[in-house]
């Protein structure tokens, strides 16, 4: 029995750890080869390493024109074409209104922004007729949570382009689609105390962390024809948090 995406072709933004990697390594274990992106390169090879095999690595800031003028590049010469765009690098910023700082504001956006808009702008030569753009979103988006306006800002940006780009792509067939996860068990956790992050818990009804492989078993309905009449939406792998 073949798997969810055999044959596909799938680039994932941000893939060299969390949920950019478990998702690389459930598309490969489901058929597809992968390419990765991040920007340290000791990361990005441990992450090849972990995946295993049908994984290409581009070394990488997705914030970066040029950077991502290079992967497109690579995908373009090695494989011809993308199936899958999974745009899923970003950073999150606990900073307070009172205390943001212009380098705070554009580090977030051009990243989380500016580098999703540029990152499927650049990749649409190569996308396939029907083909599957994710973007990682955030219940941040739909929440409102103390400390994080400028991220919740970004986040929300991308669900208003998974809107637009869903009427702009249309007649090609492309879906659109945010993926937008609760508070799940990864580094991005790290600026937040441990107080915090209990009071956090206790408004998740499913009163856990989400795991980053549960995310992906998310973006790989998103991906694969499971979801063949799906586009435009966000999808909540929240636990509930931002549902009730």
């Amino acid at each position: 029995m073949g798997g969810k995406l055999d044959g596909k072709v799938a680039v994932i933004t941000g893939a060299s750890k969390g949920i950019g990697l478990a998702t690389a390594k459930l598309f490969v274990a489901e058929g597809a080869h992968v390419f990765i992106t991040g920007r340290r390169q000791a990361m990005l090879d441990a992450a090849v390493r972990e995946i295993g095999a049908d994984v290409t690595a581009v070394r990488g800031d997705a914030a970066n024109p040029a950077d991502l003028d290079r992967l497109f590049e690579v995908v373009r010469r090695e494989k011809g074409r993308i199936d899958v765009l999974y745009a899923s690098a970003g950073i999150s910023q606990w900073v307070p209104l009172s205390v943001a700082s212009e380098r705070d504001f554009d580090a977030t956006f051009d990243l989380n922004v500016r580098g999703t808009f540029f990152t499927v702008q650049k990749a649409l030569p190569l996308l396939k007729d029907g083909a599957s753009i994710i973007m990682t979103g955030s219940i941040a988006a739909a929440k409102g949570y103390a400390t994080i306006s400028i991220y919740s800002a970004s986040k929300a940006a991308l669900r208003s382009f998974a809107r637009t780009w869903t009427m702009e792509l249309k007649d090609r067939k492309i879906r659109v689609n945010v993926l937008s996860p609760g508070y799940v068990d990864t580094d991005a956790l790290a600026g937040m105390t441990k107080e915090a992050l209990e009071r956090s818990l206790a408004a998740v009804p499913m009163a856990r962390l989400g795991q980053p492989e549960e995310i992906a078993k998310a973006a790989l309905f998103l991906a694969s024809d499971d979801s063949s009449f799906v586009t435009g939406i966000e999808l909540f792998a929240d636990g509930g948090t931002a549902q009730v």
